[in-house]
C-alpha cells in the first residue's frame, strides 16, 4: 500500500541516493530530498517492502548503529524503467517548452516590427 503512495520521482531520486551513497541516514536522505525524516523514513520503508532496496546493519565511524542501503536486482530493474520513463517525459517538456519559445519569440518579433512603423 505504501508503495502506491510513492511517487517516480521520489523513488527514480531515492534509487540514485541509495546506488551513489549506500551508508546514507535517513536524516540526510530527507535533507537531499527535501523532505521531512518521516517521510524519508517512509519512502524507505516502502521500497525495502516492494523488495527495491535491501538494508543491513553496521557500525558508522561514530561506532553507532546505522543502515547500509542497497539496490536488489528488482530495485535495478524499477531504476532502469524509471530512468527511461523519466528521460521520455523530460523530452516532451524540453519539446514543449521549445515550442513555446519559438511561439514567444514570433510574437515578440512582431511586436518589434510594430513599434519600427
Amino acid at each position: 500500500m505504501a508503495w502506491l503512495m510513492l511517487t517516480d520521482e521520489y523513488r527514480y531520486k531515492i534509487f540514485k541516493l541509495v546506488e551513489a551513497h549506500p551508508e546514507i541516514s535517513q536524516r540526510e536522505l530527507a535533507r537531499e530530498l527535501g523532505i521531512s525524516l518521516g517521510k524519508a523514513n517512509y519512502c524507505l520503508k516502502a521500497l525495502i517492502e516492494k523488495g527495491a532496496v535491501k538494508a543491513a546493519n553496521f557500525r558508522n565511524s561514530k561506532n553507532k548503529k546505522a543502515y547500509l542501503y542497497k539496490l536488489t536486482p528488482k530495485g535495478i530493474e524499477d531504476k532502469t524503467q524509471l530512468t527511461f520513463r523519466f528521460l521520455m517525459r523530460k523530452r516532451e517538456e524540453y519539446e514543449s517548452l521549445k515550442d513555446e519559445i519559438e511561439q514567444l519569440q514570433h510574437e515578440a518579433d512582431l511586436v518589434r516590427q510594430q513599434k519600427k512603423r
